[in-house]
């Protein structure tokens, strides 16, 4: 992976070197307090950004329930958007943190850059196949005479910001990967004050519509990139990004994109599951339906937590890979993994102990409120392994084992899709419940399993790096 030395001849140090007064050491002894400190701003920053989906549902709201369906059928557009940007940041913030701990910092440059460079013609090419077939794409999902003006006047104002949007992920990866989350937060919380402040004057007070809000998004997603724009060319982190850094060769490439696609391939097999699993309570009636769809959002704000805070200390993890220090890795998984499972069983306890009153929140229907407390109970029967799932994936990006992590990350999705397609002709609703608790107990079995194999050849590593060093020391 190390260049020639005199590849670097070109370079002048301070391009090179690390800036000394990145604000969180990734080597720091102390790791449960290092992981705090870089997971809890992550969980906010993810949880600020899913927030401004909600607001921006309720200001559209108020247009109507043709409004509220003409946005909601852009969440495909959104979907593919967040799945190459998770992809290509993954892969990237692995590449960096492994090289950053090896000391290789202008190759964790390249690979910053390079990720960068990659991310902006994806954008652009989607923005245009998007654009050519918008009208073709709502008819698809069902768009009425009154949805389509309303959905292609605010798909085609947000479309603009489509390559703005793949990069702000990537830039978030980026910037996690050197372990300054705090900015990643700060900066996803000024595009959200920003999109809400802007949501009403555009929407209402200007009478834009539809377009007012794509335009509040288009003007957050702007102001998210100057920042990030001033963050690297104010070298406040430890990569520089920089034209003179892209690399198209293939190695680097291939080394971002076969750690980043089982993720942008775990994002599009989620959004095919939710639409599975909706398809197959749709038979039971509306109010299974809206049950599901309680249950689901429950669950996914607990998914939002343990993925936040995975993503987040994630690069401990890579920066200890690169710099071989096993045995350091090993503790850093193991605090992990203690946290997010402690996290993952009080989430699903809290769950089932207050589920009636935390169904009322979302629905007052006695029917629906019944077979929601039944559907938050079986969904939440195994969440537990949610955490074991979630760092064991942290720790394959980390380490670059892509194949392994394709294994974890699509596991839960091979065992639920056939589920939910044979269940409910056996056992009725209780099989579309059943689907998802046999899921999560099988993608945890494998997860444990995988990760079991793990530690051990962490353990067998560190001692040959012990070894070694005392047959040198002798």
């Amino acid at each position: 992976m190390n260049e020639p030395d005199a590849e670097f001849v070109a370079e002048a140090d301070h391009d090179v070197m690390p800036n000394r007064n990145a604000r969180i050491d990734l080597s720091d002894p102390s790791l449960f307090r290092l992981i705090l400190r870089l997971a809890i701003p992550s969980v906010v920053g993810l949880s600020i950004n899913a927030f401004q989906q909600v607001v921006n549902a309720i200001f559209v709201g108020t247009l109507g329930a043709p409004a509220i369906a003409a946005v909601s059928m852009t969440l495909p557009i959104v979907v593919l958007l967040a799945a190459a940007g998770q992809g290509i940041g993954v892969g990237a913030a692995s590449f960096i943190s492994r090289h950053l701990g090896a000391g290789e910092y202008l190759e964790a440059s390249r690979g910053a850059s390079t990720a960068l460079a990659l991310a902006a013609p994806v954008g652009i090419a989607v923005t245009a196949v998007l654009f050519l077939n918008m009208r073709e794409i709502f008819l698809a999902l069902g768009a009425t005479p009154t949805i389509m003006p309303l959905a292609l006047d605010y798909a085609t104002t947000l479309l603009f910001g489509c390559t703005l949007m793949l990069l702000n992920i990537v830039n978030g990866f980026i910037v996690r990967a050197e372990g300054n989350t705090r900015f990643s937060m700060w900066t996803m919380m000024t595009a959200f004050i920003l999109n809400a402040g802007l949501d009403p004057v555009l929407i209402s007070v200007l009478d834009l519509g539809v377009r007012g809000a794509a335009l509040a998004t288009l003007v957050s997603q702007t102001a998210a990139i100057s920042l990030y724009i001033a963050y690297f060319a104010k070298r406040r982190g430890m990569v520089v990004v920089r034209m003179s850094h892209i690399s198209l060769r293939a190695d680097r490439i291939r080394q971002i994109a076969f750690v980043g696609a089982p993720a942008t391939v775990t994002s599009i097999l989620s959004t095919i599951t939710v639409v599975l699993l909706y398809g197959a309570a749709a038979p039971f009636g509306e109010e299974s339906i809206a049950a599901v769809g309680i249950a689901v959002r429950l669950l996914t704000i607990g998914a939002l937590l343990i993925s936040g805070f995975c993503m987040g200390s994630q690069a401990i993890l890579g920066f200890g890979w690169g710099a071989r220090d096993y045995s350091r890795v090993l503790r850093a998984a193991k605090v992990m993994l203690s946290i997010t499972v402690a996290l993952s069983f009080a989430y699903s306890a809290t769950v089932m102990v207050f589920v009636r009153p935390l169904v009322r929140l979302f629905s007052d229907s006695d029917k629906v409120t019944e077979i929601a407390v039944s559907a938050c109970a079986v969904f939440h029967l195994f969440f537990g392994l949610y955490g074991i799932e979630t760092v064991v994936t942290a720790m394959l990006q980390s380490l670059g084992r892509a194949r392994l992590s394709a294994v974890v990350c699509f596991a839960r999705h091979y065992l639920f899709i056939p589920a939910v397609l044979l269940f409910p002709a056996i056992s009725g609703f209780s099989g579309v419940l059943a689907s998802q608790a046999i899921a999560e107990l099988g993608a945890g079995m494998i997860a444990l399993f995988i990760m079991l194999r793990q530690f051990a050849e962490l353990r067998r590593g560190d001692g040959h790096i012990r070894r070694g060093g005392m047959e040198s020391a002798s």
